[in-house]
């Protein structure tokens, strides 16, 4: 592993195989779970090296003081330290669309810087718009800066050049795909904006980096408890008011995948059989969860059981 640090507060680590054989493929916005530090945490970074790439992988780290852990142990990382990852997974790609506008808000440019390296290669029509505090945290401005293709917006200089929704996004168009990653605020704004302007659902694509506030806040399905029941064995288990169903199923020795743990990466995604689930993720799209999916790691459930295809 060789480490940098772009900012004081963000660092840029490559990975490579310890055996120096190719790592695996990956589409433009994959993420890998890294296990780092005493407790083994695993954690999600985006890769943001350019795709076509397979002996070395890049993320990049933000010391975020609310981190659950992970960051911190990232960035208590030395240069030759090894770690464990897993094979990248993608819920985040680009799609089919003419055009393509990327709304990078702080270290959520990473995804996207994939995604722009993946268009600059084949010709693909967009553009990025990298907003940050200030240029010195900012951690690829010095790359971007003189793109014709990418934008930067600082909090600190004047009014004019901020990330400005009505003049950089505007309203909907059928041929253009929207792409939002960063922190949770900057989010919630850009796409509130996009939706009050007609954007529909279907063309705007986000990945967060942790739960949104309104998934955060109680349903009225929280106050109770629920049955969950296997479609494999017919089994039944109680969920309390204050367990997840995964949490449940973990306890009871159901092998259920998982990763984030907070209804944002899909690693967990089962489908519903019968019941009515009470939707608590950031991460399944309408036409997902009218098929049928469900996030056993933060939804819940609106009727007494759900029966759950495991």
């Amino acid at each position: 592993m060789a480490r940098h640090d772009a900012t004081p507060r963000i660092a840029v680590f490559d990975l490579a195989r310890t055996d120096g054989e190719e790592l695996w493929g990956y589409e433009p916005g994959a993420h890998i779970d890294v296990q780092v530090g005493e407790l083994q945490l695993v954690r999600q970074y985006s890769l943001c090296g350019p795709p076509g790439v397979r002996k070395q992988y890049r993320i990049a780290v933000l010391n975020d003081p609310a981190s659950r852990g992970g960051s911190r142990a990232m960035h208590g990382l030395a240069e030759g330290d090894r770690l464990r990852i897993a094979a990248p997974r993608n819920r985040f790609g680009l799609t089919a669309a003419r055009r393509h506008i990327l709304l990078a808000g702080g270290i959520g440019v990473t995804p996207l810087l994939s995604m722009a390296q993946a268009l600059d290669d084949t010709g693909g029509d967009y553009h990025l718009h990298y907003c940050a505090r200030s240029r010195g945290e900012a951690a690829f401005a010095a790359d971007l800066e003189n793109h014709p293709r990418v934008t930067l917006h600082f909090d600190d200089q004047t009014v004019q050049q901020r990330l400005d929704m009505a003049r950089d996004v505007g309203g909907p168009d059928p041929e253009t795909a929207v792409y939002v990653c960063g922190p949770g605020g900057f989010m919630d704004h850009v796409l509130g904006q996009a939706v009050e302007w007609g954007w529909p659902a279907a063309a705007l694509h986000k990945e967060r980096f942790s739960a949104s506030a309104a998934t955060a806040e109680p349903s009225a399905s929280d106050a109770g408890a629920f049955t969950v029941k296997l479609s494999s064995t017919g089994t039944e288990y109680a969920v309390p008011e204050d367990q997840s169903v995964l949490d449940v199923l973990h306890a009871n020795g159901v092998d259920a995948p998982y990763s984030c743990g907070q209804g944002i990466c899909g690693e967990c995604i089962v489908r519903v059989l019968s019941g009515e689930p009470d939707h608590r993720d950031d991460v399944l799209t309408d036409d997902e969860r009218a098929q049928g999916m469900y996030t056993p790691c933060s939804s819940r459930s609106l009727s007494p059981v759900l029966e759950l295809e495991l």
